[in-house]
């Protein structure tokens, strides 16, 4: 491929679909890469590490590069205010509650109403022979889970997808004016419904060990206090972040054991092999393929000067396939050890929900494994039709 051609902002179709051939070009030719808008795009995995661990030279904070893309609107007031947008010390305040809540002692609580959830889903799968993986398995199970970490009522949950869909499509390299509409209007609609529950909370407060809400809620009393906008868009971002990755993560490793069947006859054979099966399943098909940082300082990287102020995007899903880090990256290995991906990031940043996402993984795809061995397609599936974000819109499969 011509790589001086290649633009984030221009993406043609055919990336959507395997974007893998065009990152092993820019990381072998050009693995800081100039882009046009004058930003840097990065595809070796050690080049991601050092930018993850350096939280010095390498900022989160959004507000100047989402000013001109979102301009004063609901859509920047949210991702310039989340976790995973922000330095410390916001960064490290709600990181800190949230962690409360995601102690292993809390995510192994979690385990029985995952089991009985996903074996639900299943029975429902049984009865009628086919599904969608997607939108009958695999997104059904993050939102309820994360619905319960902040206490959505059940039969308030069903917006949640859809928002999240939304707010999160905003995020692409070049959203159309469309999807900023919808965008904007998502994050409005779910502040609207936030404020009603923020407000419930404060009357009925839920047991802070267990209830997210309710811990940010309690911040209010409290040195480090929130603002109602950092509390309220950080429930948002709670459920932005572990809805679409964990969506994707259990959608794109059940159709990777169709692809690569020696696999899942692997993963059938023994099926303790289930934990090292969704790190690879993470690492070949990142959920998440891109991150972003800008230089707080002047630095220099891979034979670039990188004045303070630089744009840089972190290809994920090229540093998870780079050959000086992986053995035949390109091959399915569900045994594959060692596998440092960065699927979850590293440093600072790394995903505050990456154990409970790798348990969500590993009991949806084993579970569902297990019990439909001979799963298969019922039709092509249908890609997301993203570059950040990678996963499947739809999957119909046939059970029996």
């Amino acid at each position: 491929m011509n790589i001086d051609a290649f633009d984030l902002r221009a993406l043609p179709r055919s990336f959507y679909d395997d974007p893998y051939p065009t990152y092993a070009a820019l990381r072998s030719a050009s693995p800081v890469h100039r882009l046009p808008d004058g930003s840097f795009f990065l595809t070796r995995y050690a080049d991601l590490d050092r930018v993850y661990r350096d939280t010095t030279t390498f900022s989160s904070d959004k507000k100047i590069e989402f000013r001109p893309k979102f301009g004063d609107s609901p859509l920047y007031e949210h991702h310039t205010t989340s976790l995973v947008f922000n330095d410390p010390p916001l960064h490290t305040r709600i990181r800190k509650i949230i962690n409360g809540a995601l102690t292993p002692r809390a995510i192994a609580g979690m385990e029985e109403g995952l089991l009985a959830l996903v074996d639900g889903l299943l029975d429902r799968i049984e009865s009628q022979g086919k599904a969608d993986l997607i939108t009958d398995f695999a997104a059904a199970i993050p939102v309820e889970i994360i619905g319960n970490l902040l206490g959505v009522p059940h039969e308030e949950r069903e917006p949640l997808r859809g928002w999240s869909l939304a707010i999160l499509g905003a995020l692409e390299p070049a959203p159309t004016s469309a999807m900023l509409q919808t965008g904007n209007q998502a994050v409005g609609d779910f502040l609207v419904y936030l404020k009603a529950l923020v407000a419930d909370r404060r009357r009925n407060p839920g047991e802070p060990a267990k209830d997210v809400l309710t811990r940010l809620v309690e911040q209010e009393g409290e040195g480090s206090q929130l603002t109602e906008t950092e509390l309220l868009q950080n429930c948002i971002f709670i459920l932005n972040a572990g809805h679409e990755t964990t969506t994707n993560l259990i959608g794109n490793g059940l159709q990777l054991l169709i692809e690569w069947p020696e696999q899942r006859r692997a993963l059938l054979e023994n099926p303790q092999l289930i934990n090292s099966a969704v790190e690879e399943f993470l690492r070949f098909e990142s959920s998440n393929q891109l991150g972003n940082r800008r230089t707080a300082l002047d630095t220099q990287l891979g034979g670039h000067r990188l004045p303070a102020g630089t744009q840089l995007t972190l290809c994920i899903g090229a540093a998870n396939r780079d050959p000086e880090q992986f053995e035949l990256p390109d091959s399915l290995d569900i045994a594959r050890k060692p596998n440092r991906h960065l699927a979850f990031g590293s440093g600072a940043h790394q995903c505050v929900g990456l154990s409970l996402a790798r348990l969500e993984g590993q009991v949806a795809i084993g579970r569902f494994l297990s019990r439909f061995p001979d799963y298969r397609p019922a039709s092509t599936p249908v890609r997301g039709g993203r570059a950040r974000f990678r996963g499947f819109l739809t999957m119909p499969i046939e059970v029996r």
